[in-house]
């Protein structure tokens, strides 16, 4: 999943939140979820999912996100990217994109979402489910 979005628009915010609860369902114990701005990567495990949380704001080249194993990861477990921008043309095509913007009052945030091949229609049935929310 590529998060876009300014400073501020709750991509850290929305990213733990997600894995705090794949964590809570695994049955795995709660974790600290610190923003990987200065360590790039975090890893965690929840159940039989591997997980990783990359924050690529100071990345200045395409290269350095490969180094950092996230090509592979792309393969083999669910990625999280804040500032996908700076993957440039290592961006999975096919990936999901949630564009976080400011909303309503402080803590308002609007987000879209768009994806690959196969999104479209996974993208509808979770807005019929949503429907009730709004």
């Amino acid at each position: 999943m590529l998060l876009e979005g300014p400073i501020g628009a709750g991509k850290t915010f929305l990213t733990r939140a997600l894995i705090h609860a794949l964590l809570a369902r695994a049955g795995a114990p709660p974790e600290d979820v610190p923003s990987p701005t200065f360590t790039l990567v975090q890893t965690y495990r929840a159940g039989n999912i591997e997980v990783w949380h990359a924050d690529l704001y100071r990345l200045s080249h395409p290269a350095e996100a490969e180094e950092l194993g996230l090509t592979e990861a792309f393969d083999t477990a669910l990625v999280l990217v804040e500032w996908p921008d700076r993957l440039g043309p290592l961006a999975p095509p096919g990936a999901l994109t949630l564009a976080l913007s400011p909303g309503p009052g402080e803590t308002g945030r609007h987000a879209r979402l768009t994806g690959g091949d196969g999104w479209a229609q996974r993208l509808a049935r979770l807005a019929e489910d949503m429907a009730p929310c709004r």
